[in-house]
C-alpha cells in the first residue's frame, strides 16, 4: 500500500497517537509541509522517527488517517531601538490525526525531496486499531 509519509516525528508524538484518541500536530520542516499538501481528509498516511534522507525499506512506523488539514503562514515583524526590523515568515501544517495501526516499508522508498512528497510502500496492516 503507498502512501505519503511524515518523517522525522517526534518518538513521543507518534505513542500519543497510538493511544487511538485523535490529535492535532503542527509540522514546519520543509519536506514534511509538501507532503501534507498532497493529502486530504480521509488519507492514509505514514509517520515515522527516522529522517527523511535515511528512511529505508525496514523501517517502522505507523498509519494515520488524516481527519482535517491546514496550511498556514505565519508572518511576525520585529523592531529594536526603532532602527532594525526583521520580518519572518513561517510556513507551517497542522494536521489532526487518528492512529490506524503499525507497519513497516517493504519497498518503493522515492528519495527526499522539498518539492514533491515522500511516497512509502507499506506492509498494508490486516486490522485496525479500534477506536
Amino acid at each position: 500500500m503507498e502512501c505519503i509519509a511524515l518523517t522525522g516525528i517526534f518518538p513521543q508524538v507518534i505513542e500519543e497517537l497510538k493511544k487511538g484518541i485523535p490529535r492535532t500536530i503542527e509540522l514546519t520542516s520543509a519536506h514534511n509541509v509538501i507532503s501534507l499538501t498532497q493529502v486530504t481528509p480521509g488519507s492514509l498516511i505514514f509517520l515515522t522517527t527516522v529522517d527523511c534522507e535515511d528512511v529505508t525499506v525496514g523501517d517502522t512506523g505507523i498509519i494515520a488517517e488524516v481527519i482535517s488539514v491546514a496550511i498556514t503562514m505565519k508572518h511576525t515583524v520585529e523592531s529594536g531601538s526603532g532602527y532594525h526590523i526583521m520580518e519572518r515568515e513561517k510556513l507551517a501544517a497542522r494536521v489532526k490525526l487518528k492512529f490506524l495501526s503499525k507497519t513497516t516499508i517493504r519497498a518503493n522508498v522515492t528519495r527526499c525531496s522539498i518539492t514533491e512528497p515522500r511516497i512509502v510502500d507499506v506492509v498494508r496492516p490486516v486490522a485496525y486499531h479500534a477506536g
